[in-house]
């Protein structure tokens, strides 16, 4: 029988969120990075919703939820996403986060222990560690420290948003019908809206106060079941094994062959393999 993606609003203190809903069972949140929307896991969903309730927002400033002006810090993003987690009746849950969605899985890991089972992260460092402070100084990630700037990036980036950010998903992807046009347009539409880019950017801008809030709880290491996944084809990839060590006990890495940043759309079925596997398993070795 086909999976059904449901697509709801859910109202939160001053904050419009808009979410997809799939599946039933025990619940998975996914979250997005940049420069995505829930759109990114469309290709995971379904066999992932053939055994888990699958919850895939847009976090604040993203696709059709709300373009605040601030709290585009990863602990207010992780918080605004466990009150959406709770309001749909869950209080545990399993976190991945992709790229910017993976500084704010682990942060919802990190602050909230109890109340996430298992993490994975997918190609991308965690603000605060060296993997983060190496692939800032990379050459192949300019985009990082572009977006850091106050102002600017709006001011070149606006009425320009296609010209920009086609290239910056095809430079980074190493099958080239991996995201198709129709796919490129679902992603230019949502950040060509009033504010998005700005929101986008502010995920940036908001790294060093991440790196700061991200300190203490790096002092201790994760004790739940974390997975850690680096696309074989990007700039983070390599280096993410060794940050899997720096936060948790207990870890496994995978490096996703075939695939360039956008791992959920260039190599899905080995993405949802790896996902359901790491779900069904028992507790890691240290």
């Amino acid at each position: 029988m086909p999976i059904t993606i449901e697509r709801h609003y859910a109202q939160l203190p001053g904050l419009r969120l808009h979410y997809a809903l799939a599946g039933q069972g025990a619940p998975v949140l996914l979250i997005h990075g940049f420069p995505q929307t829930w759109h990114e896991w469309r290709n995971v969903i379904p066999a992932l919703a053939e055994h888990h309730t699958v919850i895939a927002p847009d976090y604040r400033g993203a696709g059709d939820s709300d373009r605040p002006q601030g709290g585009y810090d990863k602990h207010t993003i992780m918080e605004d996403l466990r009150a959406l987690v709770h309001q749909l009746g869950h209080r545990q849950v399993r976190v991945v986060g992709h790229d910017i969605g993976a500084m704010v899985a682990y942060r919802y890991a990190a602050m909230h222990p109890d109340e996430v089972q298992q993490l994975v992260l997918m190609d991308a460092p965690v603000p605060g560690t060296a993997a983060l402070a190496q692939v800032r100084a990379m050459p192949r990630a300019w985009h990082a420290n572009f977006h850091n700037v106050r102002d600017l990036p709006e001011l070149l980036v606006a009425g320009r948003e296609r010209a920009y950010l086609t290239p910056f998903f095809k430079s980074r992807m190493t099958r080239p019908d991996a995201l198709s046009d129709a796919d490129i347009d679902v992603y230019v539409q949502a950040y060509s809206a009033p504010g998005a880019m700005r929101a986008g950017f502010e995920l940036y801008r908001a790294w060093d106060q991440d790196a700061l809030d991200n300190a203490p709880c790096l002092a201790r290491k994760l004790d739940m079941p974390v997975m850690v996944l680096g696309a074989g084809a990007s700039a983070s990839g390599a280096l993410l094994e060794g940050m899997m060590h720096e936060i948790a006990h207990h870890g496994r890495f995978h490096r996703v062959e075939n695939a360039g940043h956008w791992l959920c759309e260039e190599n899905p079925r080995v993405v949802e393999r790896l996902l359901l596997d790491f779900f069904s398993s028992g507790p890691l070795e240290a």
